[in-house]
């Protein structure tokens, strides 16, 4: 079976241009962030300013992906670049982890040895930054569905205003109570906050990597389908995958009786098994391929499998 798809989509430029203004906005933050952290020595702001710089470089990947994906196939690159988004989340899932090791290994010292914070400043600059993250969160939150790339992108803006929170609570704590370890505390709920994150992110990337069928997509109940409808005799070779997100693929080989070829029932039969696949189940399937077989083509194709 075969049929023309578009690969890309103006969903694909709208997804670049929020990545571009949510970028904007996360580099504001990351330079009022900083600010403060010179203007305070607090480690959790300083923390959230690294976490920020992530997101940061994390939404320039982002980007870049989103306009990569534009691209359209050729004949070496078949589906285009579409699974570049799946390599740009694992890229973000390892800049998450990193900025969470440094959180804990500079909150540790800090935790031993607290500095004096300014805690009324550490309060407005956590504000500026929690204001600007919220704005990047609402650019994003139209698009985060629409592919694995926006999703990482608007998971870590929202991740980060919480981080911001923390650096907002600590600040309030060592202000009213006096208690300085509440900033390097702080920093350790921010590092919290990251690696599940990475985690989410590296499992639904090796997904799609690994080619595991579509989440939601039982292959079991495709085949019974497919193997109930008139004059089919039998399914196998029967495989689906991800090439990215929202772009689900489905293949298989289905004997069906002689006389369908003979009769020139083939092709209406052919269209059957594909609106089958495409209507009838939760997972939208986009690329199916089926290859329709004879008893004796698939007797010769086992033979052929085991001598080969």
């Amino acid at each position: 079976m075969g049929a023309h798809h578009e690969h890309t989509s103006a969903q694909d430029a709208g997804s670049a241009r929020r990545i571009a203004v949510a970028l904007a906005l996360v580099a504001g933050i990351v330079a009022a962030q900083l600010i403060g952290a010179a203007a305070t020595g607090s480690l959790a702001i300083l923390v959230d300013a690294v976490h920020s710089l992530t997101d940061a470089t994390g939404l320039v990947i982002a980007l870049i992906a989103a306009r990569l994906v534009l691209r359209p196939p050729t004949r070496q690159r078949t589906w285009g670049l579409r699974r570049i988004e799946v390599l740009a989340a694992l890229a973000q899932a390892a800049l998450l982890a990193g900025a969470a090791v440094y959180a804990v290994v500079e909150g540790v010292g800090r935790l031993a040895d607290p500095p004096d914070v300014d805690g009324p400043r550490l309060l407005a600059f956590a504000g500026i930054g929690f204001a600007l993250n919220v704005a990047a969160a609402l650019v994003l939150a139209g698009g985060r569905g629409r592919s694995l790339n926006m999703r990482a992108a608007f998971l870590e803006v929202v991740a980060d205003a919480l981080g911001t929170v923390a650096v907002a609570v600590s600040a309030v704590v060592m202000m009213t109570t006096g208690f300085a370890r509440a900033d390097a505390i702080a920093a350790f709920a921010i590092a919290a906050l990251i690696l599940p994150r990475a985690a989410l992110l590296v499992r639904d990337a090796t997904r799609i990597l690994m080619e595991f069928a579509p989440k939601g997509l039982d292959l079991d109940d495709v085949r019974a389908h497919l193997a109930a409808m008139d004059h089919v005799t039998g399914v196998h070779d029967l495989h689906a995958s991800t090439v990215a997100s929202g772009l689900h693929t489905l293949s298989a080989h289905v004997v069906i009786d002689d006389g369908c070829f003979r009769d020139g029932h083939a092709p209406e039969l052919l269209d059957r098994m594909t609106r089958c696949v495409a209507e009838h189940f939760d997972v939208l399937v986009t690329h199916t391929t089926i290859q329709l077989e004879t008893a004796g083509h698939h007797r010769a194709e086992a033979r052929d499998a085991i001598h080969p």
